[in-house]
């Protein structure tokens, strides 16, 4: 009866001690938390590997990682997060927890440029998860690392397997349908130099390209006529084939500088005004 009563008084001290410690651990998560919600990333991450530290159970070791890993990505340190993300789909108890952090591992991968390795894990991910929430939510990270690497189309029909008017989609369009072809602002500079310049919305680097090469062609035939043969020949290979050669560089450069400047504008926009998910 004796022994009983002992193993009973032991059962409810390690209990009790059981549960103040993870009371404590809970606690020590809450505060964290508290940390990350008011931007305090640095003091957050402290207090996270703090908990991970005292946390024999492992209890918090994928939210807590979890956590860090999201820190490390709000102050744009994108190999920390990565690391951290790792671990939390190392600890996690499900695939949705799994799943979660692979898509931030994505995400991360997005933002600090390398695209190839998104589209491989979520490549990976589309052969492991099959639910219509992860086919949607792979699309829709595909699209976007689309949007980063400037492949609009692309983009937009991944958008478009989640919802044929995805909003998304629509912007993907639009950006699409205002971009220039550089192909076709070189080939008008062959036919009529200042062309190509002129279609980019340049008009005054145009219209000197036009002039100059017209000059240049003026002066070449008057001394051919003038029967300045020497003369007319270093002005068309000196001058003219210049002025004639930097219009079609100058055209596919300028259609090349305005998509640029289109996308990026997209982009800056999608990040103020767009109230979805964002990498």
């Amino acid at each position: 009866m004796i022994k009983l009563l002992g193993k009973l008084i032991l059962f409810f001290f390690v209990s009790l001690v059981s549960v103040q410690a993870q009371y404590q651990l809970s606690s020590q998560f809450d505060y964290a938390n508290t940390l990350f919600k008011t931007g305090n990333y640095f003091d957050a991450i402290t207090e996270y590997k703090r908990l991970i530290f005292f946390d024999s159970t492992k209890t918090f070791f994928y939210r807590s990682s979890f956590q860090i890993g999201k820190c490390y990505k709000a102050g744009a340190k994108f190999d920390e997060a990565i690391k951290y993300f790792s671990i939390s789909e190392l600890n996690a108890s499900d695939d949705f927890e799994r799943f979660d952090s692979k898509i931030e591992i994505v995400r991360c991968n997005i933002l600090r440029g390398t695209t190839s390795r998104a589209h491989q894990l979520l490549n990976e991910m589309e052969l492991t998860y099959s639910g219509n929430d992860s086919k949607d939510s792979i699309n829709y990270w595909r699209g976007w690392a689309y949007m980063f690497e400037d492949d609009w189309t692309s983009a937009a029909a991944s958008f478009a397997k989640i919802n044929p008017n995805h909003e998304l989609k629509l912007i993907c369009n639009r950006v699409e349908k205002d971009k220039v072809s550089v192909t076709f602002a070189t080939v008008i500079s062959y036919i009529l130099p200042g062309a190509g310049q002129i279609y980019t919305g340049n008009f005054l680097s145009g219209l000197l390209s036009l002039g100059w090469n017209v000059l240049s062609a003026y002066l070449t035939i008057n001394a051919f006529n003038a029967e300045r043969i020497f003369d007319g020949i270093a002005i068309l290979t000196l001058i003219w084939q210049r002025f004639y050669r930097g219009n079609i560089q100058n055209a596919a450069e300028f259609a090349e500088s305005k998509n640029i400047d289109i996308a990026n504008s997209a982009l800056i926009n999608l990040q103020k005004q767009f109230r979805g998910a964002k990498p």
